[in-house]
């Protein structure tokens, strides 16, 4: 979702319209194409289709416009007004004039199907006809989150098309939800929403219409949850908000009301908040973060840590410390987008390289590997281990999908990819701070400054390290500004080289995570980042003992993979990599999409005669390994040729 902070007091930096930004090239680029012309209308289909979604029918039962029943899940409606922003998205940078009519005449059906208190969620309104349903009954009937996404959803066509039709209905439902809050207070009969979307959407809606009552709500919403009764790690509302010190329960959950609660810090100081933030924020990167960025590693964990007093059994969890399994792997999409969220939020807080570094390993690994490089087909949860055979059944299937039953993550990939322009740079009085590396073209308008210039981003990252600025004067007179280059912790150097008027200047960058400030003194300045770009082993803490003895192949800011097709000799299981490995890049198309590989040479294990097949314990034999040249292709392409093994961690084998 776009965040606008350009008039919250506590930020750092703001990020740049997102009409002022545009890919031109490379990965993001081919992403945002693919995602506007193939995943967008893609999941048009499945809302407007009544046999698969029913989303959009509930609608129209609820509007009064056709006959039936409720079906389909209960966020339903969230996720439609989560296609709505990228389609707004889509529509507003291809110029598709007749998506942004059909999106106007959803606003009107959406308004329709509106009651008259401002109360608006399909299942329920649908459900009071026939007494099949009650609002607010159930906090697991997603009605508030519902509503957040309902939101966030009409800030940003606002703000895009300038049309206040979904606004009027946001505000509306933001009424009735403060009369609910007005309610509980009274009397003390308060639940936590689940997966508090509401929060960020109640921000977004202070920013975009300057009422302070959206942000009062906002506070109020935070402050009830320590009013709840016997609360849940599931919802993390157990212990009161400001004694959180770990990340834990459910994942989505998490990652939302964390965002959410940077937001409200954000627009208010408030340093115990700020605080409990840094400590799970923590707890997150340090303890229980996948190498691909993906969030909640098991299906089903028990919370706290099987204390006996207090142990509950939690869905899509955050689990022990260092719990990090790989086949068994969780990671739902949704969670790693929200982990976007809140990362972002923590770098307009506080403009700390250290967030950037997470938010493009989120970006580029794991939120990019949930779809398709079709755009058409996506994962729910996201592994880090695929096996030739399971002897157990998983919720989830081993393959991307057209469509699942829970279709959250979708469209919430859609808004992801098609907004991620939007992470490509804050501004500050200063001047112009990189998050994202992509070729781009960017409209630049300091904060306080009169006039403006264009920064144009030349470079083939996140395959090669050199990134090329150009600058154009642009409105009024240029005024020098502060380039600050960000510096990723994987980078071990490399240099910075600006060129002026046949002067150059060539300064050395420090090795990990920061930003490095460069003065451009004129538009005719060249600025040309170099980081030193290798592929490199990464082995996991110790404490993580599904990796013990193994290590990842990391290439820039990219996580590796293999899949079986590109190690022909047998099993991957039988791979091991030798530490002076070395890899060649290549370029290789992987469904019609250029990626750029590694080849390199790694061991495979010889195996006795007569070894037994799938014995739980067997007898050790050292026959020694032989050499076999594999093939390595980023984690986002993966899944992409047809159903065969992955690993991304591999056993480590020492040469003397």
């Amino acid at each position: 979702m776009l965040t606008d902070t350009k008039k919250s007091p506590n930020a750092k930096w703001q990020s740049l319209p997102f009409a002022d930004v545009a890919w031109t090239g490379g990965l993001f680029a081919e992403r945002f194409e693919t995602c506007a012309n193939s995943t967008v209308p893609h999941l048009q289909r499945m809302f407007e289709s009544a046999g698969i979604s029913h989303v959009l029918e509930n609608f129209r039962i609820a509007a009064g416009e056709a006959e039936g029943e409720f079906d389909g899940t209960v966020f339903g409606d969230g996720d439609f007004y989560k296609w709505m922003e990228s389609a707004a998205c889509a529509a507003v940078r291809t110029g598709n004039q007749a998506l942004l009519d059909r999106l106007e005449e959803y606003a009107a059906l959406i308004a329709k199907a509106q009651q008259p208190d401002g109360y608006l969620s399909t299942k329920q309104i649908i459900g009071e006809r026939s007494g099949k349903a009650s609002r607010m009954g159930d906090i697991n009937d997603f009605e508030v989150y519902n509503f957040g996404h309902l939101f966030t959803a009409a800030c940003l066509y606002k703000r895009l098309t300038g049309r206040d039709s979904l606004l009027c209905v946001a505000e509306r439902a933001a009424d009735y939800l403060g009369r609910l809050y007005r309610r509980a207070r009274e009397t003390g009969d308060v639940q936590t929403a689940v997966c508090p979307s509401h929060y960020m959407g109640l921000a977004e809606l202070y920013r975009t219409t300057g009422n302070g009552r959206y942000l009062s709500l906002l506070r109020e919403a935070v402050e009830l949850r320590d009013s709840v009764k016997e609360g849940l790690d599931d919802n993390q509302d157990r212990l009161p908000l400001r004694e959180h010190t770990a990340i834990i329960g459910h994942a989505v959950r998490a990652n939302y009301l964390y965002a959410g609660v940077a937001d409200l810090c954000l627009e208010e100081d408030d340093p115990g908040l700020v605080s409990v933030l840094h400590q799970v924020w923590d707890s997150l990167v340090t303890q229980k973060l996948y190498l691909t960025g993906g969030c909640g590693a098991l299906y089903n964990g028990a919370s706290p840590y099987g204390n006996f007093f207090h142990h509950q059994l939690v869905h899509q969890a955050y689990g022990y410390e260092y719990q990090l399994p790989n086949v068994t792997a969780y990671n739902e999409t949704c969670a790693s987008i929200g982990g976007v969220y809140w990362a972002w939020r923590m770098l307009c807080l506080e403009g700390k390289a250290g967030y950037a570094d997470i938010l493009e390993r989120m970006a580029l690994n794991v939120n990019l590997a949930a779809v398709s490089l079709d755009g058409k087909r996506f994962f729910y949860e996201n592994m880090l281990r695929r096996a030739k055979k399971l002897p157990y059944e998983l919720v989830w299937g081993q393959e991307r999908a057209e469509y699942i039953l829970s279709y959250c993550c979708p469209p919430n990939l859609a808004r992801f990819i098609t907004q991620m322009s939007e992470y490509a740079y804050g501004v500050d009085e200063t001047g112009l701070y990189t998050v994202l590396y992509g070729a781009n073209r960017a409209r630049v308008t300091l904060p306080g400054r009169p006039g403006s210039f264009a920064c144009i981003q030349e470079t083939g990252y996140p395959y090669d390290g050199k990134i090329v600025f150009r600058f154009e004067p642009g409105e009024g007179v240029f005024q020098p500004f502060m380039l600050y280059l960000r510096v990723p912790a994987w980078s071990s150097g490399g240099s910075v080289l600006v060129e002026r008027n046949g002067a150059a200047e060539r300064i050395a960058l420090p090795a990990g995570s920061a930003y490095v400030p460069v003065s451009v003194l004129s538009p005719d300045a060249v600025v040309t980042l170099d980081l030193n770009m290798e592929a490199r082993l990464t082995c996991a803490h110790p404490l993580v003992e599904e990796d013990a003895g193994q290590v990842a192949v990391e290439y820039g800011p990219l996580v590796y993979c293999m899949e079986g097709m590109d190690a022909p000799g047998g099993t991957l299981d039988d791979l091991s990599i030798p530490s002076d490995v070395s890899f060649a890049r290549e370029p290789f198309a992987v469904a019609g999409r250029e990626v750029v590989s590694l080849r390199g040479r790694f061991l495979r294990r010889r195996h006795p005669a007569g070894e037994p097949s799938g014995a739980l314990y067997r007898t050790y034999a050292d026959l020694g390994f032989d050499e076999e040249e594999v093939r390595l292709i980023p984690y986002f392409a993966w899944d992409n040729r047809g159903l065969d093994e992955m690993r991304i961690w591999f056993p480590v084998v020492p040469r003397r």
